[in-house]
Formats: C-alpha cells, structure tokens, sequence
C-alpha cells in the first residue's frame, strides 16, 4: 500500500533524502528507524504531499502522491509531530472538522465521531475543551484525528514524543489494533524500544540514506554475534589502530582523546587483553560499558553514533 521509488529531496545544497526506496503492505507496521534529522519527517511530508520530492515517486494505496494528490490523500491518515487541533473546539468537534473534511456527513459521521472517541479514550470528557486536556490527552485525539475516516494508510510521525506513559501504552496499543484490522502503517521514531516492540519490518535511515532494512530478526542478524566497546579515559586516536592491530575482527568505530568505541567479537573475554595493550601504549582506561548485540549496537555499528544523537 506504500511505494517509494529513489525517493530524493534538496533544499538548495542541503539533501535531505538520497534516495530512498522501500515498500510497505496493508496489515503491517513499518517502521522508520533514525535519530532527529535523519529524513523521517521529510519521508512523511512527500508521502503526504506536503513536500514536493525533487526526485522519485511515491505511492499510496496505488495512487501517485504528486500526478494523483487527492486520491492518494483520500485514503490517508496522518499523526504529525505537530498537534493538528483546535484548543478552543472540544475532541468531538474536532473529530467533526476532520471527519467532514474527508467527506462524512449526518449518521455517518456522528458515528464515527463516537466510536473514536471511545476508542481513544476520551468520551468522559467530550464536553470540555481541548485546551484542558493533558499532552498524552491532546496526543491521543490526534491520532484519533487521523482515524476519523478509517484510512487504509496511516503514517505516524513520532506520536509519542512528550507523552506519559499510561498515553504512550494506550497509543501504541491503538497502533496495533488497526494493524490487525489491515490498515497499512508507517511508523517513525528515534526509540529504539518501540521498533523492536511494534514493528514488523524496520528500516534504518541515517542522514538522508537507508542503511539498512529487514525484520527485527533479520537486522539482530546483521550485528553478527558482535559487541559493542565503550571506553572512557586517556587515549591519542591516530595510535589506537595500532595498538589494537592484534586482535582479530576489531572494528575502531569511533575516538577521540577521551573515549573509544570499538566493535568485536567475544568482547567480555577480551577485554583485559584489550585493557594490557592500550596500557602498553600509554593509554589509560577509566571506564568500560560492553552492549551485547541488538538493534541498537546494530545502528552504532552501522552509523558509528548512537540513535538520539
């Protein structure tokens, strides 16, 4: 239900999407996967048709977002970073503002509106108006917002940023049942918890490129069986090579004169010998964190940062 095809966007000298290519189907949650800055957001503007791609194409339930906009719009919900509410209206209101704008009308509509306000859990207190709600409140009638119209794509864009935990649960528990129920959902964020515990098939994004994509299992695949090293203390970068030139599938990802990070096999076994020959160039440890394989050693691997960098 989602298609994009070397999907590129440059704002002057500034290229915010190098090409990116993917495809996700109807009762499946993809998700984005990337710290702030990466590209997720442009991803959903130009699927939305906010942005305008520079290059490429982008599809939506087999309509184009750019020769065939409203078609394409018809059958998509949207859950931007950006509250889409109005303060002063109450959550029935606004679920009638946008349900209206996507065409329902009488019953129809009044129906719906209920329904979702069940849903999202605020029908004891559609009478008040939104600007009492809390943030996990106003982010829970957002998303309903985005349902109002029972869209067959639904593209989320960060939802739970800023929220309190009994709100994130309710959200991401809203996010799978329309999975189940065949909506098709694109979910972006930088928490690497949330990928691993709501989607099907993730894709990396790194400044403006996809690096990697797969399942869980099959991105967990790609570590290798390998650990991630971070050491803290006194060191000289342009030695570091050298010094560690002994131990076989060492990778030196990342360092300065203060830290290292380091990726390799079998690292708590290695570790004093890694201590002995960083000594024997002069260089002193003061701390040592050691991260098994998972999906965040696997983009530290990738990316040589961490996720909310």
């Amino acid at each position: 239900m989602i298609k994009i095809h070397d999907l590129k966007k440059t704002y002057g000298d500034q290229t915010a999407l190098k090409g990116i290519s993917l495809s996700a189907e109807g009762g499946a949650i993809y998700g984005l996967l990337g710290p702030n800055g990466a590209g997720k957001s442009t991803t959903i503007g130009c699927l939305s048709g906010l942005i305008e791609p520079t290059a490429g194409s982008a599809e939506i339930a087999g309509h184009d977002v750019k020769t065939d906009p409203i078609a394409a719009k018809s059958v998509l919900g949207v859950v931007p970073q950006e509250l889409a509410l109005y303060d002063d209206l109450s959550a029935p209101d606004n679920l009638r503002y946008w349900g209206a704008a996507y065409g329902l009308r009488g019953k129809a509509l009044e129906g719906r509106v209920q329904e979702v306000l069940a849903r999202i859990e605020l029908a004891d207190r559609a009478k008040e108006p939104v600007k009492n709600f809390s943030g996990g409140m106003q982010r829970r009638l957002n998303f309903g917002c985005a349902i109002v119209h029972r869209p067959k794509v639904l593209l989320l864009d960060e939802p739970t940023v800023g929220v309190d935990p009994q709100s994130r649960r309710k959200l991401l528990e809203l996010v799978r049942e329309l999975a189940a129920e065949g909506t098709c959902v694109l979910y972006t964020t930088h928490y690497m918890e949330e990928a691993q515990e709501l989607c099907d098939r993730l894709a990396v994004i790194d400044h403006g490129s996809l690096i990697a994509e797969g399942t869980l299992e099959e991105l967990r695949d790609r570590v290798g069986g390998r650990d991630l090293l971070r050491l803290r203390g006194s060191f000289r970068a342009d030695e570091v090579p050298a010094a560690l030139a002994g131990f076989e599938g060492i990778e030196i990802l990342n360092s300065d004169e203060e830290s290292l990070l380091l990726s390799m096999p079998g690292a708590s076994r290695q570790l004093p010998a890694v201590f002995s020959a960083l000594g024997d160039a002069n260089m002193s440890v003061a701390e040592t964190t050691l991260t098994q394989p998972n999906l965040e050693s696997l983009f530290i691997q990738l990316t040589g940062r961490d996720l909310r960098e």
